[in-house]
Formats: structure tokens, sequence, C-alpha cells
């Protein structure tokens, strides 16, 4: 019964989290969505392991916490393969248009800059960096992330590949 329960709270965290979403995008929250996608595991393994204890005469936590991890972190790669992928925009793009298909150069020359200036809008409204003329510099709080982020690459081996070098 334990692993119902899990069960249980994951499904009650596939449905908040895109309600967290929503609801952030309509009233303007300044949480992002990744913090929203945190609210929404705490409060639903919150409430799983409290109706556990409620209901189930011999509830094993780790059953439970088994079963909603697993749960929520497919849900969380998932979502994290989709959130702003400037490839899936690209297709999107493609797809949405009549004929289903655009010049390489229209998508280069219009589709490709317009996605990398809300990327670094984004940079900018995190505080990771500043304009300063006509480049960026990298903020204290930037530097920063970029060296956790860099050390978390090399912890997971991430780089030198075909697809990504992340050299020092």
């Amino acid at each position: 019964m334990s692993f119902m329960i899990g069960l249980l709270a994951a499904v009650t965290f596939a449905v908040l989290a895109p309600a967290l979403q929503l609801m952030a995008r309509a009233r303007e929250w300044k949480f992002g969505p990744v913090m929203l996608l945190a609210i929404a595991a705490i409060v639903t393994h919150g409430l799983g392991v409290m109706l556990g204890i409620f209901v189930v005469p011999q509830f094993q936590y780790w059953d439970a916490a088994s079963i909603f991890g697993f749960c929520v972190m497919g849900y969380v790669f998932a979502f994290g393969a989709v959130y702003k992928s400037v490839s899936l925009d690209i297709l999107l793009g493609v797809v949405d248009r009549p004929e289903r298909r655009a010049p390489l150069s229209e998508i280069v020359e219009q589709q490709v800059p317009a996605l990398f200036q809300g990327r670094i809008g984004n940079l900018v409204d995190g505080g990771l960096v500043e304009p300063a003329d006509s480049h960026f510099t990298a903020t204290a709080a930037g530097r920063t992330m970029a060296s956790r982020v860099g050390q978390l690459r090399r912890a997971f081996g991430i780089g030198d590949t075909s697809l990504y070098d992340f050299s020092d």
C-alpha cells in the first residue's frame, strides 16, 4: 500500500506542476519554472507522507518515496528535455508553417537570433550577465554559476564530445 501512496503523490505532482506553471504565467509570478517544480515536489511529497501516515497502518516511507522519486525524476527529465530547447523551437517553427518547411537561411537569419536574444534576456533577468555597451559582462553571480556548472560538467564527464566542448 505504501507504493500506492507514492504513486498517488506522483500523480498529484504531475497535476500540480503544470497548474503552477500556468498560474505563474497568468499572474506573472517571479518564480522560475524549475523553482515551481521544486515547490510542487516538496508539497506533494509532504502530502503523500502525511496521507501514508494517517491511512496506512504500516506505512513504509522508503517504499513510497522510491516510487514518488522515480516518477518525479522522470517528469523532471522530460520537462528539461523540452524546456527552452532551441532544436524543438526550430522544429515547431517549421511545423507551424502551412507548407511545413522553411529555408535554412530564414531559420538561421530570423528564428535562431530571436531564440538566442530570449536566452540572453533570461540571463540578464536572472542577474547572471549585464549589458555593457555592445557586449555582455558576467556578474559575480554569473561567474559563480559558471564555475559551478563547469564543475558539474567535469564531474559528469560532459565535454569534448562531438556535440559539446566545454574546455576550461
